[in-house]
């Protein structure tokens, strides 16, 4: 009886922008097998286009890309190849960073300091639909967690949720969130409609969202608006 054929390595595009650590990646993957480099990208935007063209298991992304971030490079890999598993792969540590990635769709988030069994173990468990995240990003997500579970019995945001966002912005998301027009936002806030409008540029830009209705979703999650039934 025949010996069934051994399953297809995992495809891993890498995106990076120095190319020692580039060629690094592409000798760990060559090294162990079941897993197999299927290209590699200097920038954001060429790691979209080759990862909607070549369709791999895992895109491994940089955050701090050229031309297009690593956060928006993840989320138009989430639209145009939805089937791409994203692990985030960088030097940045800090909360704003870590949640814009989860946010954009990322599955697993680890720093490079992460040891080659680490990355292997993790590329293969976002490949089947695990998520992962280095020990230091854990605990930063668990404290997250924590500290929503008290602000959410009062209704209000915790503080750590959009920390991209001054006081004003805050307040006229808060009303986005309910769904007001820019007008009726510079009534109740006594500013001028121009003056909205600018903010609502900005906290577009903050928030890494298109349109009002990607913002009115972002401000639900983080607790903004009238609650329901309220």
């Amino acid at each position: 009886m025949p010996e069934p054929e051994p399953p297809a390595p995992l495809r891993v595009l890498v995106a990076d922008d120095h190319p020692i650590f580039l060629a690094g990646m592409r000798q760990l993957l060559d090294a162990h097998p079941g897993l197999t480099c299927a290209g590699a990208a200097t920038t954001g935007d060429e790691a979209v286009r080759l990862v909607v063209q070549e369709r791999p298991d895992v895109a491994v992304l940089d955050l701090d890309l050229p031309d297009l971030s690593g956060v928006e490079a993840a989320r138009i890999i989430g639209v145009q190849a939805p089937g791409v598993a994203v692990l985030v792969l960088t030097m940045l540590s800090d909360d704003e960073s870590v949640f814009a990635a989860l946010r954009a769709g990322a599955r697993g988030y680890l720093l490079k300091g992460s040891t080659a069994d680490e990355v292997v173990t993790a590329i293969r468990s976002v490949a089947a639909g695990g998520a992962v995240f280095g020990p230091s990003i854990a605990t930063r997500i668990l404290d997250y967690f924590n500290a929503w579970q008290p602000a959410a019995t009062t209704g209000e945001p915790p503080p750590e949720w959009l920390p991209e966002l001054n006081e004003r912005e805050r307040a006229i998301l808060d009303l986005l969130a309910d769904g007001e027009s820019n007008p009726s936002i510079a009534a109740a806030l006594h500013l001028s409609p121009k003056t909205v409008r600018n903010h609502v540029s900005v906290i577009f830009d903050k928030l890494h969202v298109a349109d009002r209705r990607q913002a009115m979703l972002r401000a639900r999650e983080a607790g903004l608006g009238t609650p329901p039934g309220g």
